[in-house]
């Protein structure tokens, strides 16, 4: 079968108006629509009924990364505004929690709005007794290196941009983040703070939704990736050889890892980002079977890895990853990802993915069409045909993997 950097992405694409794209979240989390499909038929039903669509037992795995208010405005001297998207950590606390827990200053790898405009060698911004400066390191590929300080400094960052910053509401959404938004682009099992998108599919979830599950004996576990600006980059070249995935971080217990042994064949992502973090945990492990003594750096998932790696038994390879963990006495596996699911990928961990409608001429488009097929069409048709909304507000779906 063609690997997929030769996929060419004007394969992958569709009309999407955008009366289509729903701008706000419904009042109610668990009423968006639901759209199923299994063994080649469609339905739909309203997401608090997912339980209804899930096998008794199933493991359901889902992203506990919390977004963060990673887009900061400042002023100028002269006036101007000058916004500044802080992207992931820089140097010397490149873990995320260290990072957030950072007291005083702290280096970020950012993309700049207006840059042109940042003139002064420092900027300022006081909110309440906080005073927050931002200053213009130098200029990397793509971005730039941003040293933030501030007062009082026994407040961490986390805490700093929770008040300085606003939500980074994806840009097609075409409006400022609101008061609505700081709670309900955020899942409700938020837990660690380190994302600038939300694991959208996550959003549906509501405890009614979860007691549901747990009456039919379904159980939970959950990762983390942190969510980068990443996500929303477009495909730009003809052919997907072109164009190079984003890393992102992911982390992930020693636990978890063990349920994901104890359940293959029964599992169910909660949106692309949980689902790439369990398929990224399998072509660890087939690395680690390959070479036990593989380092950190060379267990990360690089982009075509999982075209070019032999293949593994499922449970071999997480295994194989939990052995390796334990020979270095590690609790969490933390590393990143730069894993592109696509056609004719199959997936090795999962059995089913819950997500949202996703842009076209987007890797996300193509990791759905890796779970479907070509029924993708068939799928997104039918959405557009029964007024489902689309992206990251928008209605959810449950694709079993064909």
């Amino acid at each position: 079968m063609t690997h997929p950097s030769q996929i060419r992405i004007e394969h992958y694409t569709y009309q999407l108006p955008d009366e289509r794209i729903a701008k706000y979240p419904l009042a109610e989390r668990d009423q968006s629509k639901l759209l199923v499909y299994q063994q080649g038929g469609i339905s739909e039903d309203v997401y608090i009924n997912l339980a209804n669509y899930l096998p008794e037992g199933a493991l359901l795995v889902y992203n506990n990364t919390k977004v963060v208010h990673a887009r900061i405005f400042f002023e100028t001297h002269t006036g101007a505004k000058v916004e500044i998207f802080c992207l992931e950590p820089y140097g010397e606390h490149k873990e995320m929690a260290s990072a957030m827990s950072a007291k005083g200053s702290a280096k970020w790898k950012c993309m700049v709005g207006r840059a042109s405009k940042w003139k002064d060698k420092v900027l300022t911004k006081q909110i309440g007794d906080i005073t927050l400066t931002a200053e213009l390191v130098e200029r990397i590929p793509d971005a730039f290196v941003v040293q933030f300080a501030w007062q009082p400094q026994q407040l961490s960052f986390a805490e700093v941009i929770d008040k300085a910053g606003v939500m980074p509401i994806p840009p097609y959404l075409k409006r400022t983040a609101d008061d609505t938004d700081a709670e309900r682009y955020q899942t409700v099992f938020a837990k660690y703070e380190g994302s600038v998108a939300a694991p959208t599919s996550g959003l549906h979830f509501t405890q009614r939704v979860f007691d549901k599950l747990y009456a039919k004996h379904i159980h939970t576990d959950e990762v983390t990736l942190h969510v980068g600006a990443g996500t929303f980059k477009p495909v730009k070249s003809e052919t997907m050889e072109g164009h190079e995935m984003h890393q992102e971080l992911i982390d992930v217990t020693a636990n978890t890892l063990q349920n994901l042994i104890a359940n293959v064949g029964n599992i169910v992502a909660v949106g692309t980002t949980s689902l790439r973090t369990i398929e990224s945990l399998y072509w660890m492990g087939v690395k680690a079977l390959l070479n036990p003594d593989v380092t950190i750096e060379d267990i990360e998932v690089k982009q075509w890895d999982a075209y070019e790696l032999s293949v593994a038994d499922t449970k071999d390879a997480l295994s194989a990853l939990l052995h390796w963990m334990q020979d270095r006495e590690l609790e969490h596996i933390i590393c990143k990802t730069q894993i592109i699911i696509a056609p004719p990928y199959q997936l090795k961990v999962a059995k089913a993915l819950a997500t949202n409608f996703h842009q076209p001429n987007s890797t996300l488009l193509l990791l759905v069409a890796a779970v479907v097929g070509d029924k993708w069409k068939d799928i997104y048709a039918y959405a557009m045909g029964n007024n489902f909304r689309f992206l990251s507000y928008g209605d959810g779906s449950l694709l079993f993997a064909e």
